[in-house]
């Protein structure tokens, strides 16, 4: 009978020892779980605070970009703040880049525009085919014109298609025009276009489509009319200044005084009297409309944001904000 009583007292022991280890694994997996939870918090409000802290470096870039007196290339416009946050912003000229909606208008006002064969040459040299070229262009002229008149290749109002009639209000309105499709879906095909360059002073109307040669890329500056590969090299090595790096501070800036048969801009591109003055009406060099993207860092983490503003002395409007 001692045998038994001592036998249950063993049991007994054994099945507190179980509930007590039980229940210290039960304790032990909340104070994991609830420490896990504290640290996915923590890493979670961190991240927040990164992508905010990134945010508000991409902003200050911005604002500091939009000063009067900040220039393209200014040193100004990169920042450093402890511990781990920068800024560096960057501003070019929205002229330097293809407005669709002016060239287009040239178009329609007439058919033999050079702003038209500009556009054409830019597509050709993006290695966009003849036929493929002759599409674009006609779709997009029917696209914009206000009339229902359908151009030799090109495409009006038909069951499942409708152009607006109007001129384009945002670029990615492209990618609904006939012919545009293949085009717009390579990666940053928008990179050379616009909808906001102003006009420059050299006779200015609401169909002038000029480029500013300060800002324009090397494919827009091939599709001028004589421009060659060795040419334009050599006019970009120019305009990049002694650096040999665009966007710094010594890169060189024409003005409309260099914009003569034997000025500074005829000079860089090495042309003759009648080799410019097949590109003098295409080309300026003020254009005051600029587009400045800012990109912030904290930690591993990056914003951008893109403004195009119009800029011009102490006179300065915002156009359009983006974060990308």
């Amino acid at each position: 009978m001692a045998a038994s009583r001592l036998t249950k007292r063993s049991g007994t022991r054994a099945a507190a020892i179980m509930l007590a280890l039980w229940a210290l694994f039960l304790l032990s997996a909340m104070v994991i779980s609830w420490a896990l939870d504290i640290n996915t918090r923590l890493t979670l409000s961190g991240s927040a605070n990164r992508v905010l802290e990134a945010e508000a470096m991409a902003c200050s870039g911005a604002e500091v970009a939009l000063h009067p007196e900040v220039k393209p290339g200014s040193a100004l416009l990169r920042g450093f703040f402890p511990p781990n946050q920068s800024y560096e912003a960057r501003i070019t000229g929205e002229g330097g880049r293809l407005n669709i909606n002016k060239i287009a208008a040239a178009g329609i006002a007439d058919p033999n525009s050079p702003f038209l064969e500009l556009l054409r040459k830019y597509l050709e040299i993006k290695g966009v085919d003849l036929n493929e070229r002759d599409r674009m262009m006609d779709c997009l002229l029917d696209w914009i014109d206000p009339d229902n008149l359908v151009r030799l290749n090109g495409a009006e109002e038909e069951p499942g298609y409708k152009p607006s009639n109007a001129p384009l209000k945002t670029l990615d309105e492209l990618k609904r025009v006939r012919g545009w499709e293949e085009f717009t879906s390579r990666p940053d095909w928008d990179a050379d276009f616009t909808l906001n360059s102003a006009n420059g002073a050299n006779g200015a109307n609401n169909a002038d489509a000029r480029i500013d040669i300060n800002w324009a890329s090397r494919d827009v500056l091939l599709a001028l009319p004589g421009m060659t590969e060795g040419v334009v090299d050599r006019f970009l090595a120019i305009r990049r200044g002694p650096d040999d790096t665009e966007g710094t501070e010594d890169d060189v800036l024409f003005t409309a005084a260099d914009m003569s048969p034997q000025g500074q801009v005829a000079i860089a591109f090495g042309l003759r009297r009648d080799q410019f003055d097949l590109i003098f009406r295409l080309i300026t060099v003020d254009d005051s409309i600029m587009r400045v993207v800012s990109v912030g860092k904290s930690g591993a983490v990056t914003r951008t944001v893109r403004m195009v503003v119009f800029k011009q002395g102490n006179a300065i409007r915002l156009i359009s904000w983006k974060e990308l």
